[in-house]
């Protein structure tokens, strides 16, 4: 179709059909006489210019809109107005370009949009340019070559990627995408590094209880050239930018360079997916990851302790990593990404689901594995910002992702239907086992890795929130499955308090990988996400009680766990009971309750809440053997203190008064 809106044809050197008086072609009836039945055949559109099937396939897809990123002294409507595609095209490429550039070798090799495997089957538009090389000293092989770009592909393009070029990627019965993540079926924590320089150096949390482990930037630098120089060598490479925060005020634009469809489906996903236009202006990423990982690092290189290593360097915006394909190593390093970037904004990161109701009140939830922080957070009768990670700044509360990352062990219709519908077109499921005819997906075989999961656009979910904002949080709520059966099912926490249980992250597992063995295990991980957070812990407990206090946010303690005696003894608390506790909490009434203090911990429990037993509301009324019920009380106190040491002596402020109120917050015996 010509600009003007009218059909134009190919001048390919045969006679255009003749014109009408009325502008359209006539039609041509190759000199036979019209058929007796008074049917005629319609042969008057242009021959297909095409000499083979697959040329005649590119020309059945619609040419998406340009997307090419436009540096910052190129933005702005008179400037989108006067480039051309051309030089979108270029800059684009020249951006890409260094990205991936080499830090020691003088020349790298042209980047080039397109997959090579498609190079014969488009058909060429234009003179066909040669490029002729003279090779000098200085210059590597590598600079003979070209890398293709593929840029920001859609989830059907990538599938086809995948599927060709990926062994292990198959479509499932639903339309999912099945893959497989290689060795690594889960992150490498202990392969994690960070750049240790002078200013991490004084504000990065280092030492015990820490989840950073250093390295120095020549390290760093020896491995991001070999992540580079792997890329460099590949026939093609995935690039995605994407942006991270759905608060637009302190959005954070990433790009991701990978080897595999898999990894650039799954962080289409994951980050927010930017629009056409979006991308017109994108121009340099704010951070970058090289994903090389299925080539390993050198275990001879200072700091390594293995082939895998994933590096982060803040000061250049970086992070490299080699020997591991887990893509859930992506999303959580740029989640300490924002642990890092955003309180420099006096903006809290948070390990969190939240979710709002109808009335526009925010609820976060906090919880470590199997204390329902999923279950909870997703309600029909609320909308879903978002499951895992979230910002909260002065403009509320944001959700840093695209996406969600849902466990898929187990997975049932009737016990998550949200997630189970979400496993369809567009949806990466990895390392699960399917049906090799039927592809129905087996969620229970943990063959593979009982860490089977499923990643896929927020949108999948009927009840989000889109766009994943809302205003200031009403509830902070801290979920602990208590194994011990000792902790209330609900207890109101002082500002003191919420801080205290903040920074502890507890919950209990239960301890079933020994025949016989029932002792609870206590498990704590600060800010309920010890792994992935930059700062000390009570850096993010400050923030968040300057939050909760300005905004008049209530913290609440539920347990999910055990009552009425320890795992093996006693029940575990019934989830209708906790959703009507959930309710009270996000409808208000519970405020409104009467209360009493229990003792050693020091919680203020409602005595009557609607729907809920009021025995179990105090635990040891539950216990059949109160003496038994005081001791593991005891006990599970001073686990808290042991673990609570490692704080005790770091001050918050000169005067470390804040440090001192959090200690006494906590369980007093």
């Amino acid at each position: 179709m010509a600009e003007t809106g009218e059909f134009s044809f190919a001048n390919g050197g045969s006679k255009a059909p003749p014109v009408a008086q009325n502008g359209l072609p006539r039609i041509q009836t190759n000199g036979k006489k019209k058929p007796a039945n008074g049917i005629c055949h319609d042969d008057s559109a242009s021959p297909v210019k095409a000499q083979t099937i697959d040329e005649l396939h590119s020309l059945q897809k619609k040419r998406s809109a340009p997307t090419t990123p436009i540096k910052d002294g190129l933005q702005g409507n008179a400037a989108f107005a006067t480039i051309s595609e051309e030089e979108r095209h270029k800059l684009q490429l020249q951006s890409i370009s260094a990205s991936l550039a080499s830090l020691t070798r003088e020349t790298g090799p042209k980047v080039v949009k397109g997959d090579p495997a498609r190079k014969a089957e488009t058909p060429k538009v234009g003179p066909e340019h040669h490029h002729y090389f003279t090779p000098t000293i200085s210059v590597s092989d590598s600079s003979l070559k070209f890398t293709h770009v593929l840029y920001n592909l859609s989830p059907a393009e990538l599938y086809e990627q995948a599927i060709k070029y990926e062994k292990g990627s198959f479509i499932t019965s639903t339309g999912a995408l099945a893959t497989l993540s290689g060795a690594k079926t889960g992150r490498s924590p202990r392969d994690k590094r960070v750049v240790k320089d002078e200013t991490t150096a004084q504000e990065l949390w280092w030492g015990k209880g820490s989840p950073n482990i250093e390295m120095d930037e020549q390290t760093f630098l020896v491995n991001r050239e070999r992540a580079v120089d792997y890329l460099n060598s590949l026939d093609k490479v995935f690039v995605n930018d994407q942006f991270l925060n759905w608060d637009p005020e302190h959005q954070i634009k990433v790009r991701i360079v990978s080897a595999r469809a898999y990894h650039s489906l799954f962080m289409h996903n994951m980050c927010i997916r930017p629009t056409p236009e979006e991308l017109e202006n994108f121009g340099t990423p704010d951070f970058t990851i090289y994903n090389a990982g299925q080539f390993p690092c050198n275990r001879y290189t200072h700091y390594m302790t293995s082939s895998t290593s994933i590096d982060l360097n803040l000061a250049r915006r970086e992070m490299v990593i080699l020997g591991t394909q887990y893509a859930g190593e992506m999303k959580k390093g740029l989640f300490g990404v924002m642990h890092y970037l955003m309180p420099k904004r006096q903006i809290l990161s948070l390990h969190s689901g939240c979710n709002m109701g109808k009335d526009g009140d925010v609820a976060l939830f906090f919880g470590l594995s199997g204390t329902g922080k999923t279950t909870l957070s997703t309600d029909h009768n609320r909308l879903l910002i978002g499951d895992d990670e979230h910002c909260w700044s002065e403009n509320g509360i944001s959700n840093i992702e695209g996406g969600c990352y849902a466990k898929c062990i187990d997975l049932s219709r009737d016990k998550e239907p949200d997630i189970w519908n979400a496993i369809k077109f567009g949806t990466v499921l990895e390392n699960v086992v399917f049906d090799e005819h039927t592809r129905e997906v087996d969620y229970s075989d943990k063959s593979v890795t009982e860490n089977t999961r499923a990643s896929y656009p927020i949108e999948y979910i009927p009840n989000a929130k889109i766009p994943c904002v809302g205003p200031q949080p009403k509830n902070v709520i801290l979920l602990a499955c208590d194994a011990f059966g000792v902790l209330p099912p609900v207890s109101k926490l002082t500002l003191p308090q919420t801080m205290y249980h903040f920074i502890s992250g507890y919950t209990a597992l239960v301890a079933g990988t020994e025949e016989g063995v029932k002792e609870p295990q206590a498990t704590f991980s600060a800010c309920f996400g010890a792994a992935f957070i930059m700062l000390h812990p009570t850096k993010y407990a400050a923030m968040l009680a300057d939050k909760m206090q300005k905004h008049g946010a209530t913290g609440w303690l539920v347990n999910t766990g055990w009552s009425g005696g320890r795992y093996g003894v006693g029940n575990r608390i019934k989830l209708s009971y906790t959703r009507k506790i959930i309710d009270a909490i996000h409808s208000g009434s519970l405020l409104k309750a009467n209360y009493k203090k229990t003792e050693v911990f020091g919680f203020e429990i409602p005595t009557e809440i609607e729907g809920v037993p009021s025995e179990i509301l105090d635990p040891i009324n539950t216990w059949a053997n109160k003496a038994d019920y005081s001791e593991t009380l005891l006990k599970l106190a001073g686990l808290f203190k042991n673990n609570f040491e490692v704080f005790a002596s770091y001050k918050i402020g000169d005067d470390g008064k804040l440090t001192d109120e959090i200690l006494a917050a906590g369980p007093n015996f």
